[in-house]
């Protein structure tokens, strides 16, 4: 399993570093400009292009903890908070298991659902004055994640890499996504998530058969 693991990681390793290889010299250039043109500061060029300073893993799968937990060995700088994952028990083991010290991980579980994740930590990341953090999910849970995580991390000014644990699932449907984004909005808006209400809706009739499924 501690393979697979790595391999996996091995493998987003990769591909992060192929993604930040692909900016050619032109479009480099041009982003430069764009933000001269528009007046950014300095200060805006350094928090697009540093480096993570936090890890945050979104609870849902054990399989998220386990690769996260590899993931910080190879990161051993990095704080990692969990959020609304296992069991304390379980979790502190698993990191401890890994070589992972205690201080450096955090769990929390506020969260009831994927909106949550982010809006119940993101004050705490902005407090400690991290402005980017990895998150870790599942590859089929990403595509709402990253939408929520870029509008709620995104308001307070803090960006998101991506690192997708692999899955046998597929890709969640849009409409989870569309109502999140809309969740998340109403947040920045009126500091209310809407989780009442996305839990009714999925217990109408139109909805019971995703009753089980990740919220």
């Amino acid at each position: 399993m501690r393979s697979f693991f790595r391999s996996s990681l091995a493998k987003q390793t990769s591909q992060v570093r192929s993604a930040r290889g692909t900016w050619s010299r032109s479009s480099l250039l041009g982003l430069v400009s764009l933000m001269l043109l528009l007046g950014s500061s300095s200060q805006l060029l350094e928090d697009f292009w540093a480096s993570p300073q936090a890890v945050l893993v979104l609870g849902g799968a054990t399989e998220r903890e386990q690769f996260a937990a590899e993931f910080a060995r190879q990161h051993p700088a990095l704080p990692i908070w969990v959020s609304s994952g296992s069991n304390p028990e379980y979790a502190e083991w698993l990191f401890a298991e890994a070589g992972i010290a205690a201080d450096r991980v955090h769990l929390d579980y506020r969260a009831v659902d994927t909106v949550t994740n982010f809006t119940t930590l993101v004050d705490e990341f902005q407090r400690q004055g991290i402005n980017s953090v990895y998150v870790i999910t599942s590859d089929y849970h990403m595509r709402r994640a990253v939408v929520i995580g870029e509008i709620v991390l995104g308001s307070r000014g803090i960006t998101l890499e991506p690192i997708a644990v692999p899955s046998k699932h597929a890709n969640e449907p849009l409409d989870k996504v569309v109502r999140d984004a809309a969740r998340s909005i109403l947040w920045i808006t009126t500091g209310r998530t809407g989780a009442n209400l996305a839990h009714l809706l999925r217990l109408t009739p139109s909805n019971t058969a995703g009753i089980g499924e990740e919220p």
